[in-house]
């Protein structure tokens, strides 16, 4: 570890003479996690249309966290920052899971990722092209440049009625930075292991436009070598012992994060051009590619690719892959989202309005090398293109607001408007090669590209789906200690009907630093596109025999699905209720506790997986068979605690901040048509810990500043899929503990060193998944590769 030590030492003088370097990072203000250094006066523009609403007077929990914060994490993925600032939210590694290891699935109160939705500056952001587990089609947060954060704000509660489809668990609103100045950063970082070493740097410059605007662009670079947490397989080793002559490589394949590179930017700009008419736009971009691994294919088990067959009687793939092989999935990924509109310069004034069009886009490419398609015989190429996945989105909105003087303490604060969205979705076909049944099927032979079948045309297509939407939202204090919101939306879309979504909140502050707030709501996700139409086939290994096998999930108008009793899928549909108290005590001081419980009817699961019907085709060679459906629903319940206090100690400045949720999730009905079985229950109810909290200490006196921050995992549930069905493993707590130190070099120039995971601390050992050299869990809540250091530096000016 020393000599990483010293590498990183000779890389600091070719990081600062780069022209991505670092932002200087005010340590106390990091610190401060699920609040920010107002202490709850920020004004706030997440879960209200009201324009002077601060986080302190909100109707429901929103949770607000600073630039710095962001900048003081060491991913370069805003799911993992979110995952280290909030205890209700999480995201998993997923290594060597298809498009999953890299378009990772994020939950806010343990709910479906896509059942939280994601807005920038406002405006909805499209989701990702990738449906991931249960079919879930939700943003991919890893796309939007932490450089270009202003702050985000994350509302903890359910708000379809205020902003539509996917705002069951919650909102997170991404603000842009639209200040003047220039800054940037650049760091270096690597696990205590030697590996996963990444490079980032980036670059913001904001500028005036004379007295009426400003314009603010920002670009970052990321690139990250692949982390291994393997041993080698006992089939693998075994080989070895039984052919010395072969070379085997050890590991055979590789468990941990994938290789990336990332290019991101954004712009953000307004311009005034009138006293009360503003011109905005805003976009931002975000082009990158990865690799990971999969199950290697051991020469004296896998029978159907390593068999001799009448139809190549002088050809065995022996010949090409004598020990084996492990076939490298790779991605290349393309995420675009633009907004504009015109909008009231003065957000406070008695009418305001906001017409806005945004455009969005995500596009993921694969590929695979080191593979074959065993039914093509030696016609088969070892490197394939798969096919292509696209989500685009197009949206037209017009939102007023009215302030109606209506005699009580504050004007009624009347929100009323409309949308218009369209969401398209795109699966074209991989390389012919990839799909093929070739002759050698019929004896046998596994068909398609091994490891991740390629796009057909059976499969590939086009779909949309439009929607339109109307809604009105109140907002009214009466008397000072009181205020109460309704609100209500009516939604109609083109594939399944409509949809009407209230609110209703209150809001009771007895004393100036205390108030009680609770609201209840109805909500719903509509299925999307992706949802409703495609299929996907997958394959994986049965640790109990050691075999590949291949399953399919199908769309629900699938002729296999419905022969099986599939029908089209229907909204998911919540009520929610929060209820809990906030307080600011005493000066420097705020605390809040918020309750919570959410019902989610006709969830989206996968049905029980079945064989292929007698008399069904199955060109595929499916070995099961499942598809997405309703018939579930979840009930989950717990409270969230958010403590912060921010005070001069001494000659500097101190900043304390904890936070802790208690999340419980229980299937209510739906075992025996969706579920299955007790063990995809106990999946729902266990895979995520129940128990989750954060604390953060940052210190600033003089040029040094010091963050201290402790992460804790409550036990959890893992699980493996095999062909029959699934075997379980319990873990216990985790702690994990960060710690930085950074120093203001000059008043531009600064410099930041520190771990994550300090004490290097490592889950235990998921032993049922051994045999395939795993070591740690890949569907483990935190990063299982153990403590990574790094250094950072940075100007503004």
């Amino acid at each position: 570890m020393t000599s990483n030590i010293y590498r990183l030492a000779a890389a600091l003088p070719l990081i600062y003479c780069s022209p991505v370097l670092a932002q200087t990072t005010d340590t106390a203000s990091a610190a401060s996690g699920p609040t920010d250094a107002g202490l709850g006066q920020t004004i706030i523009v997440t879960g209200t249309r009201e324009a002077t609403r601060t986080q302190f007077d909100t109707m429901a929990p929103v949770d607000v966290l600073s630039d710095a914060a962001v900048d003081a994490s060491v991913s370069d993925d805003l799911s993992d920052t979110l995952a280290q600032l909030l205890p209700s939210f999480n995201v998993q590694r997923l290594p060597a899971a298809d498009g999953a290891a890299f378009v990772r699935p994020a939950t806010l109160r343990g709910l479906s990722p896509d059942q939280t939705l994601v807005l920038v500056n406002g405006k909805r952001y499209h989701r990702s092209a990738l449906l991931g587990n249960r079919g879930a089609q939700a943003t991919d947060l890893a796309s939007i440049p932490n450089s270009a954060i202003k702050r985000i704000e994350v509302l903890r509660d359910g708000a379809s009625a205020q902003y539509g489809s996917d705002a069951i668990a919650g909102v997170i609103n991404i603000i842009l930075d639209d200040q003047p100045g220039i800054n940037g950063y650049g760091q270096i970082s690597q696990y205590y292991k030697g590996d996963g070493e990444t490079y980032q740097g980036g670059l913001q410059a904001g500028f005036a436009l004379g007295s009426r605007g400003s314009v603010v662009f920002s670009g970052e670079y990321n690139k990250s070598e692949a982390t291994s947490r393997t041993r080698q397989r006992p089939d693998a080793i075994a080989l070895q012992e039984e052919h010395p002559e072969l070379d085997i490589p050890d590991p055979v394949q590789r468990w941990g994060q994938p290789e990336l590179e990332a290019v991101r930017g954004a712009v953000n700009a307004d311009y005034d051009i009138t006293d009360s008419a503003e011109l905005y736009a805003f976009g931002t971009i975000n082009d990158g590619d990865g690799v990971t691994d999969f199950n290697w294919r051991n020469p004296e088990t896998t029978g159907n690719v390593f068999k001799n067959t009448s139809v190549f009687p002088d050809f065995n793939f022996n010949s090409i892959y004598p020990t084996g092989f492990t076939p490298r999935f790779g991605t290349d990924y393309n995420d675009i989202q633009s907004a504009g509109g015109l909008r009231s310069a003065d957000r406070t004034a008695d009418f305001t309005y906001d017409l806005s069009a945004g455009w969005g886009r995500s596009r993921i490419e694969y590929n695979m090398t080191e593979s074959l398609n065993a039914s093509l015989g030696p016609n088969s190429p070892t490197d394939f293109y798969l096919g292509r996945l696209e989500q685009r989105e197009f949206n037209l909105n017009a939102d007023f607001v009215y302030r109606l003087d209506a005699g009580g303490y504050a004007p009624v604060n009347i929100a009323f408007g409309g949308e218009r969205r369209v969401e398209t979705y795109q699966v074209s076909p991989g390389d012919p090669a990839s799909y093929a049944i070739g002759p050698g099927a019929a004896e046998g032979l596994a068909a398609n590209s091994n490891g991740f079948p390629g796009f057909s045309d059976q499969v590939s297509g086009e779909w949309d789906q439009t929607s339109y939407a109307g809604y009105a939202d109140l907002e009214w204090q009466p008397v000072e200690m009181l205020t109460l919101g309704a609100a209500g939306r009516y939604e109609d879309f083109s594939e399944f009907g409509d949809k009407f979504t209230y609110k209703l909140s209150a809001r009771v502050a007895p004393t100036d630093g205390f108030a009680l707030r609770g609201t209840f709501a109805t909500g719903f996700h509509a299925p999307t596109p992706g949802q409703l139409n495609t299929s996907k086939t997958t394959q994986g290994l049965d640790t109990s025999t050691m075999t590949i096998f291949t399953s399919g999930r199908l769309s629900p108008s699938d002729p296999i699905a419905v022969a099986l009793g599939a029908e089209p899928l229907k909204p998911e549909t919540s009520k929610s209720l929060t209820f809990g108290f906030t307080a600011q005590p005493a000066r420097g001081l705020s605390a809040s506790v918020d309750f919570y419980r959410v019902d989610v009817d006709d969830r989206f699961g996968l049905s029980a997986s079945q064989s292929v019907p007698e008399g069904v085709a199955n060109p595929n060679g499916y070995t099961r068979v499942n598809y997405y459906t309703n018939d579930f629903a979840t009930r989950t319940q717990g409270i969230d605690v958010v403590l912060s206090y921010q005070s001069q100690l001494g000659n500097g400045r101190l900043s304390a901040n904890l936070a802790y949720n208690y999340n419980d999730t229980n299937v209510r009905n739906g075992l025996s048509a969706t579920i299955g079985n007790e063990d995809q229950k106990e999946r729902f109810e266990k895979a995520l810990p129940k128990h989750n909290a954060t604390a953060s200490l940052g210190y600033d006196i003089g040029r040094f500043g010091l963050l201290a921050r402790g992460r804790y995992y409550g036990s959890w549930t893992d699980y493996s899929d095999n062909a029959d069905g699934q075997i379980f493993q319990d873990f216990g707590s985790m702690i994990l503990v960060d710690l930085s130190v950074s120093y203001d070099v000059t008043d531009a120039i600064s410099i930041r060193a520190g771990a994550e995971n300090l004490f290097n601390s490592y889950p235990d050992e998921a032993t049922y998944q051994a045999v395939r050299g795993l070591i740690y869990s890949r569907n483990a809540p935190y990063d299982t590769d153990g403590g990574q250091y790094y250094v950072r530096l940075g100007f503004s000016f």
